[in-house]
C-alpha cells in the first residue's frame, strides 16, 4: 500500500441553518473552482480542534456569524492522490451576518432541507443533510457538561480540599475552554462548589462579564449523599433552552448522571475517559437527552 493511500486528510464543516416564515432553511455555497454546489466546510490547520474548524471554516466562506449545534456526521473519501479525506460536519447555526464573497465561495443560497437535498453536487453532502433533518433542530438546544481542568494531586495539597486551586496546566485548560465553550454559546455559567471548578469557568466568565452560580448539589461529596438531587438539578438547568448553559462538575459526577440520563432517554454514550477539562455536549429537547459528543481536550491531539 503506497504512502499516499495510507494518509488522512481531515476537514470539518457544517449545515448553517436558520428558521424562516417557511421553516428551516440551509445554506449551500457555491465554490466557482469547482462549479459546485456544497456544505461549507475545509481543511483543519495544525493545533486545531475539529469543532473549531468547522465554525472557522463556516464563518469563512459565508461571512455569517455561528453557533455550534451538535455533532452529526463523519464522512470519507478517497482524494484523487489516493488519500483518504474525512471531513466531519456540526449542525450550525445562523446567528448573524449576511453572506460575504470570498476566495472560495462565490455565491450563498438559502434552500429547504427537501431542495438542498435535491441541489447539492455530492452523494456525501446528501447524506450529511439527512442526518442533519432526522433531527427537528428547531426544537433542540444545548447543555455544556464540563469536568473541571487539572488541579494538582490531592495528596500534595495542604488545606480544604474544597479550596485546591487550578495548577499550571489547569490555568492553560480553563484559557483554552473559553474559546471552546464559546464556539457553542455558552453565556450562563454553573459551577460545583469547589474552587477548582470555579476556577475552571472564571476565564469564561471575565470574557463573558457574567457571574457564575456556585451549584452546592454537583460536588462529589454531594452526589455521594444524594444522587438523585444532583440529578434532579441538572435536569432543572437543561430544561431551560435560552442561553445555553456550561456546567463544570467533578470527576465522580459526570459519567453516572451521564449514564443515569442516558439510560433514562435511551442513548447511546460515546467512549470517554472523563479527563480533566473534557467537555460532553449535550443535545437536549427540555431535559430529555437527545445526543452527546465528547470533546476529551481543549487542545488538539
Amino acid at each position: 500500500m503506497s504512502s499516499s493511500s495510507q494518509k488522512v486528510v481531515w476537514a470539518a464543516g457544517g449545515v448553517l441553518w436558520r428558521r424562516s416564515a417557511a421553516g428551516i432553511e440551509v445554506a449551500l455555497v457555491h465554490r466557482r473552482r469547482y462549479d459546485d454546489w456544497s456544505l461549507p466546510k475545509g481543511k483543519t490547520e495544525p493545533g486545531e480542534l475539529l469543532v473549531a474548524t468547522a465554525a472557522r471554516e463556516l464563518v469563512e466562506e459565508t461571512g455569517y456569524e455561528v453557533r455550534m449545534g451538535h455533532r452529526l456526521i463523519t464522512v470519507e473519501y478517497r482524494l484523487g492522490s489516493g488519500a483518504l479525506k474525512k471531513v466531519a460536519y456540526w449542525s450550525v447555526a445562523a446567528t448573524g451576518g449576511e453572506f460575504v464573497v470570498n476566495h472560495e465561495c462565490d455565491t450563498l443560497r438559502w434552500h429547504s432541507i427537501d431542495d438542498a437535498i435535491a441541489k447539492v453536487s455530492y452523494a456525501a453532502d446528501r447524506k450529511v443533510l439527512r442526518t442533519f433533518a432526522s433531527k427537528p433542530v428547531d426544537e433542540l438546544h444545548t447543555m455544556l457538561l464540563v469536568r473541571h481542568a487539572k488541579a494538582g494531586r490531592r495528596a500534595k495539597f495542604r488545606g480544604d480540599d474544597r479550596d485546591r486551586p487550578l495548577d499550571q496546566e489547569g490555568r492553560r485548560q480553563a484559557a483554552a475552554l473559553t474559546e471552546l465553550l464559546g464556539l457553542f454559546g455558552a453565556h450562563h455559567l454553573h459551577a460545583a462548589d469547589r474552587l477548582r471548578c470555579v476556577q475552571t469557568l472564571v476565564p469564561l466568565s471575565e470574557a463573558l462579564r457574567e457571574s457564575i452560580e456556585v451549584e452546592p448539589t454537583l460536588t462529589e461529596e454531594a452526589y455521594a449523599a444524594d444522587p438523585d438531587a444532583s440529578f434532579e438539578r441538572l435536569l432543572a438547568l437543561a430544561a431551560s433552552d435560552e442561553p445555553v448553559r456550561a456546567v463544570c462538575s467533578q470527576g465522580k459526577v459526570i459519567p453516572p448522571v451521564l449514564a443515569r440520563w442516558a439510560e433514562r432517554d435511551g442513548v447511546r454514550l460515546p467512549a470517554s475517559r472523563n479527563r480533566k477539562g473534557s467537555v460532553c455536549v449535550l443535545t437536549l429537547r427540555g431535559d430529555t437527552l437527545i445526543a452527546v459528543d465528547h470533546i476529551p481536550s481543549p487542545f488538539a491531539d
